[in-house]
């Protein structure tokens, strides 16, 4: 599976932004998938998380309530939209897609494959 994320930039305080990661490959319908990011100097985070069918859902306390992720398998592509951006949200963002074990996963460990990353920065 390849990634490719997209819809990055710069984004005023309290702006939104829909971040796109189109997936090449076969079976994208049984992977889970995943947003992480990186600020510097820092480590990568765990944002959010949905299953395959896109049934569940699970987010990090850092974006819970303010971001919605999504998918569509007929597109091979997964969507992160997040509002209410704050200057810490800025950093590379990244979609990584993972084998279904049945349960989410929030861990970095947890994806086989990876996107190249999107820079988002939030500053006026």
């Amino acid at each position: 599976v390849q990634l490719q994320a997209s819809g990055g930039g710069l984004v005023q305080p309290g702006g939104s932004l829909r971040l796109s990661c189109a997936a090449s490959g076969r079976s994208f319908s049984n992977y889970l998938l995943g947003w992480f990011r990186q600020a510097p100097g820092k480590e990568r985070e765990f944002l959010t998380t949905i299953s395959a069918r896109g049934r569940g859902a699970v987010y990090a306390d850092s974006v819970q309530g303010r971001s919605t992720i999504s998918r569509d398998n007929a597109k091979n592509t997964v969507y992160l939209r997040m509002n209410s951006l704050k200057p810490e949200d800025t950093a590379v963002y990244y979609c990584a897609a993972g084998p279904n074990r049945g349960s989410l996963s929030i861990s970095v460990s947890g994806y086989d494959y990876w996107g190249q990353g999107t820079l988002v920065t939030v500053s006026s």
